[in-house]
């Protein structure tokens, strides 16, 4: 299903949260023509030359991130606090529902995928879905993060903000972007909480708003050495949500980029960019890739950065894609194709179970959220900005875009 939404403009003003929470900054952009997207490429290729130079500028990106953000000033990370319930042993992994404080009481929930029958220590895989009905239960994202167990990795599969069992904070909030970024930091964290994984084997994919946050996390977190963007990165498209572009993180007074220049920001670890021909990622071997590729070679990295674009197909994380992925992620993370691949040597995931969305659920009546859960977005909002959001640059003249019918 093609991730689409109908856009509702806004005057870009400061804004009093929906969260109840301090003003937060005016919503970014959501998206230029491409020729306009061509000509900014031209101009902020022309602003550096050495690699040091670049650095420069990168610093500036990243920094201009976490202002647009307001995580400037991040907050004092507490303990996880990990829940974890209803294993289940599967074919060469298990899956459980599991749970974590990224603020005090404020829960990032999803399922954990383990390797079965391997010895550690295993790299460790985030998975962040996208705007596709089902988010992280749907069947295509249990494939994914399966058969990454399946070949050696331990997988954590996480809500949206406002999607399934993360329900304190809706999706359509304004700061649903600061939450979703600082969600996918403390979800490295918890990752690395567990002493059977690699702290040097870190990736994260995911495709549309999943691909949004992988590259974010990337360009922020420089923990995470792979990397694999799934029909997200362009030029000209910012993102159709609040959680991708409703706060000012591509242009403010002292910076300017967009999502080809934030996915370059990975450089010179490996990252694997998947495109197709009928989406915004259309473009990609021909625009956004020749630029992502000279920042990769000033480090003198070009054979880390690796373009899989399917031109005749669609906006999805499909099996041609997951495969590009698999193999890109062995290569990398020192896993195990073989595990999962045919005598002919196609990938095979038919001995993944597909689980019922309903047992992948995390708070239930048997396993209630706990009782000192936060009621209301505006007691995470004060959490998540506690530290101030630092300083911020007055915000830009751009419209905002919301998805209909989110939670």
């Amino acid at each position: 299903m093609m991730d689409t939404c109908s856009v509702s403009i806004a005057l870009a003003v400061i804004m009093v949260s929906l969260s109840g929470g301090a003003p937060i900054m005016a919503a970014d952009r959501t998206k230029q023509t491409e020729e306009e997207a061509k000509q900014q490429l031209d101009r902020f290729a022309a602003s550096y030359k050495t690699l040091d130079e670049w650095q420069a500028r990168a610093r500036n990106i990243r920094k201009g991130i976490l202002r647009g953000a307001g995580l400037s000033r991040m907050p004092d990370k507490c303990p996880l606090k990990p829940i974890s319930h209803s294993r289940r042993e599967l074919d060469g992994y298990s899956v459980e529902n599991v749970a974590f404080e990224a603020l005090p009481g404020y829960f990032v929930t999803g399922n954990l995928y383990r390797p079965a029958g391997l010895k550690g220590p295993f790299a460790g895989v985030l998975c962040p879905h996208g705007h596709f009905p089902g988010g992280r239960l749907r069947s295509d994202q249990q494939y994914r993060c399966a058969t990454l167990a399946r070949m050696g990795a331990i997988v954590f599969a996480y809500d949206m903000v406002g999607w399934a069992d993360s329900d304190q904070v809706k999706h359509g909030d304004p700061n649903a972007l600061a939450f979703q970024l600082w969600d996918s930091i403390r979800a490295v964290d918890y990752l690395l909480s567990m002493k059977e994984v690699d702290p040097e084997r870190i990736a994260v994919t995911g495709a549309s708003g999943g691909g949004t946050q992988t590259f974010l996390l990337a360009a922020v977190d420089d923990r995470v050495a792979v990397s694999a963007p799934v029909v997200m990165v362009s030029a000209h498209f910012f993102g159709g949500c609040n959680c991708e572009s409703g706060m000012p993180i591509h242009r403010s007074e002292t910076h300017e980029t967009n999502n080809a220049e934030i996915a370059a920001l990975a450089a010179p670890r490996p990252q694997l960019i998947v495109s197709d021909g009928k989406d915004w990622t259309k473009n990609v071997p021909k625009v956004e890739l020749p630029y992502i590729k000279r920042v990769y070679s000033l480090y003198g990295a070009e054979d880390r950065i690796e373009n899989l674009h399917l031109e005749d197909e669609d906006h999805d994380y499909g099996y041609s894609k997951r495969v590009g992925m698999y193999k890109f992620m062995a290569k990398h993370l020192r896993l195990d194709l073989g595990r999962v691949s045919n005598p002919d040597g196609t990938v095979d995931e038919s001995k993944v179970a597909i689980q019922k969305q309903a047992d992948l659920r995390v708070f239930t009546p048997e396993h209630p959220k706990p009782d000192h859960a936060v009621k209301s977005a505006k007691e995470a909002a004060d959490m998540l900005f506690a530290n101030g959001r630092g300083p911020q640059a007055p915000p830009t003249t751009q419209s905002a875009q919301t998805r209909p019918g989110q939670p």
